[in-house]
């Protein structure tokens, strides 16, 4: 598959042998059932792999998120793939935080020498208050420790609050080859591009330090274990003349990508997902990354899932696979008919959301306890 900038790039679906420290195992991501002429992402009739369970900011319904021991465990759980969201310090380090404001996932606030460093700054068109990691040299982000983000909804996982260190991209990419060896099986990693319009304003570029980073692990290649997703368009497009690896759009189910927004493109993620949407997506990415209510739809009077939409089969028409987020076992975070009782942070029943989303026709699913994924993966392929 060659891009329109002539960087030769596998699309998702195709064989694809690891560049994790050397390891090699051939693994099949996912593979849409054909594309039509004149994708320049698309790949004709491949054979469709089993899907994939990503480790959704590691295994972050067990442990805080983006900490090496959340990610550890989410290998240990069976995940395919573990996510690091990137962000970057004062210094240009890229570091695993879900975002760059960080009172929510650290213990910043505790801190007295940091106090005068609370500010509020706009991201994304809106303001935002609190300690930013770009406010912050990495020597200094390592003084902090991390929290569980969502103590109410995951009490149990705030017994690790103030054990784990914030880690770099580099040391995510340390522990991927260390694991890939040790339990002999090709861990991939799926970095996410935090705001990077904003970044970009700021003079702290998240694509190039990402690409220099897989380059010097020896991932910026095409048969890597490597996929990059961004809510945004513009810096996917950017990537796609800098990098190998696939690539992936983000698309919720309301709003719009913010480097729309700030151009005055009246497009919303709706529009993206809209066969002509699609089709663009194909000229620069490989898949959609899709919150799952846009293919599990539900109805708006019952909170129920209703029939699956066309987007599975319309990405595929492109060439395009998807994967879906987010799937958490905690009531709150389904749809009512996969719900058990009425306590919105006990458990409902995961394994039967994951196996309509995959009978819906899925090629991965971002999850935050891998282990019911991962079992419900390994169920319906039985």
């Amino acid at each position: 598959m060659t891009s329109r900038t002539g960087v030769r790039r596998p699309a998702l679906f195709l064989l694809v042998l690891t560049g994790l420290g050397g390891l090699v195992g051939p693994t099949l991501v996912a593979a849409p059932v054909a594309a039509e002429a004149g994708d320049s992402h698309a790949k004709h009739s491949q054979r469709r792999a089993d899907p994939i369970v990503i480790g959704h900011r590691g295994a972050s319904g067990y442990r805080p998120e983006h900490t090496l021991a959340s990610y550890r465990l989410a290998i240990q759980l069976g995940a395919d793939y573990v996510e690091p969201d990137l962000v970057s310090t004062k210094d240009g380090v890229l570091v695993a935080r879900h975002e760059n404001e960080i009172s929510g996932t650290t213990d910043v606030a505790d801190h007295a020498e940091f106090a005068a460093r609370r500010t509020t700054k706009t991201i994304d068109g809106r303001p935002v208050t609190g300690w930013f990691t770009e406010d912050f040299t990495l020597a200094e982000l390592k003084t902090l420790r991390a929290k569980e983000r969502l103590p109410q909804v995951r009490p149990d996982n705030t017994r690790y609050d103030g054990r784990f260190e914030i880690p770099t991209l580099v040391e995510v990419l340390q522990l991927v080859r260390a694991e890939s060896k040790r339990t002999g099986r090709t861990i991939g990693v799926y970095p996410e591009t935090k705001h990077p319009t904003y970044f970009d304003s700021i003079g702290l570029s998240l694509e190039e330090p990402l690409v220099r980073t897989l380059d010097r692990f020896g991932l910026d290649r095409t048969r890597s274990k490597v996929i990059i997703q961004s809510f945004e368009t513009a810096n996917l497009r950017d990537l796609d003349t800098m990098t190998r690896v696939p690539l992936a759009q983000l698309v919720d189910a309301s709003g719009a990508p913010y480097d729309l927004v700030a151009a005055g493109d009246p497009r919303t993620y709706r529009d993206l997902v809209t066969p002509a949407g699609l089709a663009e997506i194909a000229e620069y990415a490989d898949g959609v990354g899709a919150n799952k209510d846009l293919v599990l739809p539900r109805d708006p009077a019952t909170g129920a899932t209703t029939e699956p939409s066309r987007l599975v089969a319309d990405a595929h028409r492109r060439g395009l696979v998807v994967h879906v987020w987010t799937v958490r076992d905690e009531n709150q975070f389904m749809a009512t008919n996969f719900r058990r009782g009425v306590n919105p942070i006990a458990k409902g029943d995961v394994h039967a959301e994951v196996l309509a989303l995959l009978e819906a026709g899925v090629d991965g699913i971002f999850a935050d306890h891998p282990d019911s994924a991962v079992d419900a993966r390994d169920d319906w392929l039985d």
